[in-house]
């Protein structure tokens, strides 16, 4: 019976001193190291991926309005030059007008200075 009362507390001090150790399941197997670091580089992978995403975005709308803009300025050229082109019409059908008036006045005069008035 001593025997036997023995070993049973000796099986109870095995159970306590393994109750108290770490479980196996706590600390990080092979296995598990390796899922871990298998969900990091697709984790990674799909940031890589996002920000090439956001850069080909970025890139799109830099485009759209660069376009835009250049756009605008030919737009701009356009009009300036469509003004340009009424000035000058304007100033030319203005310098006609002169020249006319001064003929029309030259002509006045000189045809008042070459008939003599007649007196009698």
């Amino acid at each position: 019976m001593k025997k036997t009362i023995a070993t049973l507390i000796a099986g109870l001090f095995a159970t306590a001193a393994f109750a108290q150790a770490p479980t196996p399941a706590a600390t990080t197997t092979p296995a598990a190291a390796k899922v871990e670091a298998k969900q990091e580089k697709q984790a990674a992978k799909a940031d890589v991926k996002e920000a090439k995403a956001n850069a080909k975005a970025d890139v799109k709308e830099a485009k759209a309005d660069a376009k835009a803009t250049k756009e605008a300025a030919k737009a701009d050229v356009k009009e300036a030059k469509a003004d340009a082109k009424q000035s000058k019409a304007e100033a030319k059908a203005e310098h006609k007008a002169d020249v006319k008036a001064a003929k029309a006045e030259h002509k006045a005069t000189t045809v008042a200075a070459v008939t003599p008035a007649t007196t009698k």
